[in-house]
């Protein structure tokens, strides 16, 4: 069982910050907003929500608990995007701000997704059934990485806002980080370059969580919105990270054998 590498670290920090932020404010994190206020017992559930995203964070991060906790946060994730994100894109498919709740859910299920796997023991069979998914979980990572870089640009203005008034032509790196976006989505749907996109995709992610979010905290220290933007990106980084870690067996270039096939033929040898 393969524990704490970057994207197991990130991925359950950032999700163990989300529970902080609920329990704290007796509210869901704003990345699972708006949870409909006729919901009954909403900030009962919301402190729910609170402990489970905490104590399946610090599970993670504990060897005999951190495969279970990853399977029960990959459910957690799913069940937003099933319950709430994809009902709201659904009703306004047009909208590029309703698919955005939708792609960052989707983003953070692959990668719970891939970390069970990766965390799994010598002939697991419930992990080996979600191995087979493996390609299904790459595939929503593409799209969601697709729809983000869609939304830099639609939204080109808000993402500026967030550069570091440091940088240059803001509005550039926005269409920029957009680009990026759109460029490993298509990648990695493609088979073009697949494991670089997604490395390249992680180490951005990465760096906005140094460059961005880290100071904004800093300079808000106060504010939930910051924090909720730290964490998320937090988790996201871990996720990207473990896209590019399932994609090891792929080459630095076109991906002419897919990963899953390579290791097979590994594994038989």
């Amino acid at each position: 069982m393969r524990v704490l590498g970057l994207d197991h670290l990130l991925f359950a920090a950032g999700l163990a910050g989300l529970g902080v932020l609920s329990l704290f404010s007796g509210d869901f994190a704003f990345v699972w907003q708006p949870v409909p206020a006729w919901v009954p017992w909403r900030e009962s559930l919301a402190h729910v929500s609170g402990v489970l995203l905490l104590a399946g964070g610090i599970g993670m991060l504990v060897k005999p608990t951190a495969r279970t906790s990853a399977l029960v946060m990959t459910i957690y994730m799913l069940s937003w995007v099933l319950l709430l994100q994809a009902p709201r894109a659904v009703q306004a498919p047009l909208n590029v701000g309703s698919w955005m709740g939708f792609a960052e859910n989707s983003w953070l299920t692959c990668g719970g997704w891939i970390l069970f796997v990766s965390l799994a023991g010598p002939g697991d069979r419930l992990s080996l059934k979600f191995a087979g998914g493996m390609r299904i979980a790459r595939f929503l990572f593409a799209v969601s990485c697709l729809e983000l870089g869609l939304s830099h640009f639609v939204y080109a203005e808000g993402t500026a806002s967030m550069v570091p008034a440091w940088l240059p032509d803001r509005l550039g790196f926005a269409y920029l980080t957009g680009a990026g976006h759109f460029a490993a989505g298509v990648a990695i749907l493609f088979a073009i370059f697949p494991r670089l996109a997604a490395t390249m995709e992680a180490i951005m992610i990465s760096l906005f969580v140094l460059l961005v979010h880290l100071p904004g905290v800093a300079s808000e220290p106060a504010s939930r919105l910051k924090w909720t933007m730290l964490f998320v990106a937090t988790a996201l980084a871990g996720s990207a990270w473990a896209i590019a870690r399932s994609l090891r067996d792929a080459s630095w270039g076109w991906a002419r054998t897919p990963p899953e096939a390579s290791s097979a033929v590994r594994a038989e040898s």
